[in-house]
């Protein structure tokens, strides 16, 4: 069953400027931490396969397998190759969280 959601997603600018709001910090600062949180979940990705955010869930790097496709406008059957990917994995906290009412 389906949940209809009626609120909209935040945008980057409302999330930067809440989390200002809440810690006091200049929304540029906010930004600037943003920014090297994803670099840093960037190279630890890179570098080990994973990045754990505590309370969130955790950034795993995961490798695709070559395989067979279908070309949806002309029905052909391609090759799709192989590749890297990042999954994210949500924590028990969060799942507990979110999934209780």
């Amino acid at each position: 069953m389906a949940v209809a959601t009626t609120a909209k997603r935040m945008t980057q600018t409302e999330i930067i400027s809440q989390l200002a709001d809440k810690t006091g910090m200049k929304k540029t600062d906010a930004k600037e931490f943003f920014s090297a949180l994803a670099a840093l979940a960037t190279s630890e990705v890179k570098k080990n396969g994973e990045f754990t955010l505590p309370g969130f869930g955790k950034l795993v790097k995961a490798t695709r397998k070559a395989r067979e496709g279908r070309n949806p406008a002309t029905g052909d059957t391609i090759k799709i190759p192989a590749k890297t990917t990042v999954k994210f994995r949500l924590g028990k906290a969060m799942k507990d969280a979110v999934g209780s009412k």
